[in-house]
């Protein structure tokens, strides 16, 4: 049993190693023009599907955190968007129907979209004013022109084989590293520091 998981530290490695270097191939331009949409942001609304939903939540909660003006798309209590409202959206393919349902309803309004993905040439791509592409180390998505909700109802997102970062989540775990570090960047913009943060969390847990 323990020969089974002892790569697991060499696998931890692996994505260390796959994080570096899609750092080092980011387009500091895409990047920054991110940065700057979310700190001049009147109102931040965030979205995705499956396991990249997940990663914008965490995001909204860090924006919370920092003192911005966030909601989760499809909460009871998300108000409607208003014109310059600023809408992220999180998908790897960038394709996902809802999600390009979102945003053109969004443009429709009057809203910004900011869109991470690791498809720049698709069709969210296309909608969105700006675009962070977090590459595609694994080439998940090359060529993928399925659904994301096909994908889960054919069970393309089960880890159903032994293979490295399955399936797209090497670029979720870039999206989660990618999201923080942009935090990490919003606090010295607007000089907090964790104690600002704390002051923010839930106090009835």
């Amino acid at each position: 049993m323990t020969e089974e998981f002892s790569d697991i530290p060499l696998f931890m490695e692996e994505m260390a190693e796959s994080i570096r270097k899609t750092t080092a191939g980011l387009d500091k331009a895409q990047t920054s023009a991110f940065f700057q949409r979310i700190l001049d942001a009147k109102r931040i609304y965030v979205t995705g599907a499956g396991r990249s939903g997940l990663i914008a939540r965490a995001f909204a909660m860090r924006l919370l955190h920092t003192g911005f003006d966030v909601f989760v798309v499809g909460e009871t209590v998300t108000p409607a968007l208003q014109p310059g409202d600023t809408l992220v959206v999180f998908s790897g393919s960038g394709e996902t129907h809802t999600m390009a349902t979102f945003c053109r309803t969004v443009k429709d309004l009057g809203g910004i979209i900011c869109l991470i993905t690791a498809s720049p040439d698709s069709t969210i791509s296309r909608i969105a004013d700006t675009v962070v592409n977090l590459g595609d180390l694994t080439g998940y998505y090359r060529g993928d022109t399925t659904t994301f909700e096909m994908r889960q109802m054919t069970g393309q997102y089960r880890s159903i084989s032994a293979a490295f970062a399955p399936l797209g989540t090497m670029f979720e775990t870039m999206a989660l590293v990618f999201s923080d570090a942009v935090i990490s960047a919003l606090m010295e913009a607007k000089k907090q520091g964790a104690p600002e943060l704390k002051g923010r969390l839930t106090n009835m847990e």
